[in-house]
């Protein structure tokens, strides 16, 4: 009847179950960054720890079961088994599927929220696509080496965030620890599971590929997560931000992407910076003007401290006056260099016009 109507339904119903895995992967971002938040909770740190204490407990089991089946000795005269019902026979790896791709759809939650410059944006979409490619990789999940992988990957990533929440520092030593204690929980238990199958260099060699991309400042300094920062021309004891408020026909933003200065005007930058409680740090606002010749020229390192638990972010600002016209931007940065937020404007060499319509930001 449908075909009827519908000449092309079947053609399109292939179509859309191709694409499936994709919607499933947008689907599952909208979700995980609804449900998750603008913050990192411990609470979501101890649920991944549950998915991935379940990932490898079936990855156990799995390693077990075809040792097992190795072993077995067929009878020539013994009559042909019932085929194993679907459940168990596939049930595990569709299971599987599922724990990785929870696993990533939260880390990537996680590391896009901590991504706030071009190297560490590439990083976090490069975990997207890892999650996309989990859903077309059921078949594949029979190889041993690729599921060691996938689960060394999970394992570092998420203690890349929960070793920090543990012992409140993000200290250049707690990210290598962290790294390497996931590469040796998965080489462990590779070595518990019987017939220790599959090949587990791959893992050791994502390890070193994730050091040395923090090295680089590829990889965001989590668990820091941005939450705002923004430049303005005066600023109170209970972070209101006085900023020029954006012609009406610039609907998309309230306050206006190039600054007028008076002659001497201060001119305040102000950062909020989720951080998990009991971490205590220090930040840098990195001030830098854009010359033609040399590039990017630093003028100012400014640092303050940073204590963990506000829900909104921790709040700090720097300000500058007597600034030359031009491009500027303003990098949020830790102890050790890593970027934690970026942010870009224009200085007018026009001065700021009497009267002109000022906005107030809350931090």
């Amino acid at each position: 009847m449908i075909s009827r109507i519908y000449p092309n339904f079947a053609t399109h119903m292939e179509k859309l179950r191709h694409a499936m895995p994709a919607l499933a992967f947008f689907g599952g971002f909208l979700w995980d960054a609804l449900t998750i938040g603008r913050s990192v909770s411990a609470f979501d740190l101890w649920t991944l720890t549950a998915y991935l204490i379940g990932a490898g407990a079936l990855l156990w089991y799995l390693g077990h079961r075809q040792a097992a089946l190795a072993e077995a000795v067929p009878h020539e005269e013994a009559t042909p088994e019932t085929p194993a019902p679907w459940w168990r026979e596939t049930g595990p790896y569709f299971l599987l599927q599922f724990l990785f791709g929870g696993l990533f759809s939260a880390l990537f939650i996680f590391y896009f929220k901590s991504s706030s410059h071009f190297l560490a944006t590439f990083w976090a979409l490069g975990l997207g696509g890892l999650l996309v490619a989990n859903e077309y990789l059921e078949d594949r999940y029979r190889r041993f080496t690729l599921t060691w992988a996938l689960f060394g990957l999970c394992a570092m990533l998420l203690l890349n965030f929960v070793l920090p929440h543990v012992v409140g520092s993000i200290s250049v030593v707690w990210f290598v620890l962290s790294t390497l204690a996931g590469a040796g929980l998965t080489h462990w238990l590779r070595q518990k599971t019987p017939g220790r199958p599959g090949r587990i260099t791959p893992v050791w060699g994502i390890a070193a590929a994730l050091l040395v991309a923090y090295a680089l400042d590829v990889i965001p300094p989590v668990p820091l997560v941005k939450r705002d920062i923004a430049v303005g021309h005066a600023l109170t004891r209970d972070y209101h931000l006085q900023q020029e408020k954006a012609p009406w026909w610039v609907f998309w933003r309230r306050a206006e992407s190039e600054i007028h200065l008076k002659p001497g005007e201060r001119l305040y930058c102000v950062s909020a910076v989720f951080a998990p409680s009991g971490l205590d740090t220090r930040l840098y606002h990195r001030w830098s003007h854009y010359d033609a010749k040399q590039g990017w020229v630093d003028t100012s390192h400014i640092g303050f401290d940073l204590a963990g638990g506000r829900e909104g972010g921790y709040r700090g600002y720097t300000w500058k006056q007597n600034l030359a016209p031009g491009e500027w931007k303003v990098a949020v940065e830790t102890e050790n260099g890593h970027t934690v937020a970026v942010h870009r404007f224009v200085l007018s060499a026009e001065p700021l016009a009497d009267g002109a319509a000022m906005i107030d930001k809350t931090f």
